[in-house]
């Protein structure tokens, strides 16, 4: 359960054109239509690669085509010439807003059915990424416009075995940086009477920097009524003394230091005396069993080869904490996409907050994270999985029961 921006994307991957192209063919595809202003659509940019160029931030809209048969074309602003000059294709520069529409037209000639980063309905916002406007445009062209959804996942979000390696490497350093911060509570409670959420914040913030991990935010520590808030975070100014006999969560996301890595993202439940109490066990066991009732789901259908989909895991997840009456407490989706930011773009276990429908598919990463949330504390458990060929693993230690911290 991170905080960070869910747009945020990293070092792209390899434009795979006859991969792309023989997927538009096999879904009935004329094109896929990528389209950039400002930054808005980040899947364009990661697809393509186009980040700052020379040194200055795109300014002006720009299109790239990648046809199902042929050269991709590109219409690009007569002042950033560049701005696709590193993708194969032809290229139309454009400077009135006259030209931009007759470029455009141009562009879509030929083209009856193409995909862009839209979902109808807004049904999964992650991919709607163009404005209103410029799907109208396009489709006032004469182009049927469809959800590039599938194929974002399939050449955005699939993991290669290096970037497999760097989250398994993140999640180790994430579970040492747990163990240590655990025992600092209990350290601080036991010969101090207390810590606080922000100074074991700010520890461990210093053991991201040992571990050289990257991160968007500094991890969330919360204590009792403060752990029924998915997304608190401590500051400075406003931070909860850690005493004898409090519960605490802590979870914290990040990756390794280098150009290509991926997030790992993480949260476990201690308590800071010697018996947890039942009402915190009780709802701990639910989400916990909740967690593995996913995780089987999961592994059941990879290995028998069977799709299994975001909103399958969710009610999985779900079915669970309502038969334990639970229901009410419930506040978000059970997970969602890793990548190279922490909210990756590839399908969310997700039928709460969306109905996300796309496939797991192999070589993607994910977290699996129900929780449940009271006016006096929340418990969550979250753990990493990644789809292989033949099998699904989840990428750490799970969680069984509250830390017992005294």
């Amino acid at each position: 359960m991170a905080t960070g921006a869910e747009a945020a994307t990293g070092t792209a991957k390899r434009l795979d054109l006859p991969a792309i192209q023989a997927a538009l063919a096999a879904e009935g595809l004329d094109g896929w239509l990528l389209y950039d202003f400002h930054g808005i659509n980040p899947i364009a940019g990661d697809v393509t690669g186009v980040a700052r160029q020379g040194g200055h931030l795109a300014t002006r809209r720009w299109y790239y085509l990648i046809p199902s048969t042929g050269s991709p074309r590109k219409l690009v602003h007569a002042i950033e010439p560049d701005s696709l000059a590193h993708v194969p294709g032809t290229t139309e520069r454009y400077a009135r807003r006259e030209q931009l529409e007759a470029g455009l037209k141009g562009l879509l000639t030929g083209m009856h059915r193409i995909a862009m980063e839209y979902s109808p309905a807004c049904g999964i916002p992650y991919i709607a990424r163009v404005d209103a406007g410029t799907i109208e445009l396009v489709r006032s062209m004469g182009a049927e416009v469809v959800s590039s959804a599938d194929l974002v996942q399939r050449f955005s979000a699939v993991w290669n075995e290096e970037e497999i390696a760097t989250h398994r490497e993140a999640s180790g350093k994430l579970h040492r940086i747990k163990d240590r911060a655990f025992e600092a509570i209990a350290r601080g409670v036991r010969d101090s009477g207390s810590t606080s959420e922000f100074a074991i914040q700010q520890l461990m913030v210093g053991w991201f920097a040992d571990e050289q991990l990257d991160t968007d935010s500094p991890p969330n520590v919360s204590v009792n009524e403060n752990a029924g808030n998915p997304h608190y975070l401590p500051t400075a100014e406003s931070s909860r003394p850690i005493r004898a006999d409090n519960l605490v969560l802590l979870d914290l996301w990040g990756k390794v230091a280098r150009n290509g890595s991926v997030y790992a993202d993480i949260t476990w439940v201690g308590y800071t005396g010697r018996a947890v109490p039942a009402r915190f066990a009780a709802a701990f066991d639910a989400v916990r069993d909740a967690r593995d009732a996913a995780v089987a789901l999961v592994r059941e259908r990879v290995r028998s080869s069977v799709d299994v989909r975001g909103f399958e895991v969710d009610r999985a997840a779900a079915a669970v904490l309502e038969t334990r009456g639970y229901g009410s407490q419930i506040l978000h989706r059970t997970g969602h996409s890793l990548g190279q930011s922490v909210h990756g773009t590839g399908v969310n276990m997700d039928d709460y907050e969306t109905h996300d429908d796309r496939r797991l598919l192999p070589g993607t990463g994910f977290t699996i994270e129900p929780g449940l949330y009271f006016t006096d504390f929340g418990v969550r458990t979250e753990i990493n999985m990644i789809v292989g060929g033949r099998d699904a693993t989840v990428t750490g230690p799970l969680q069984g029961g509250i830390v017992a911290l005294g």
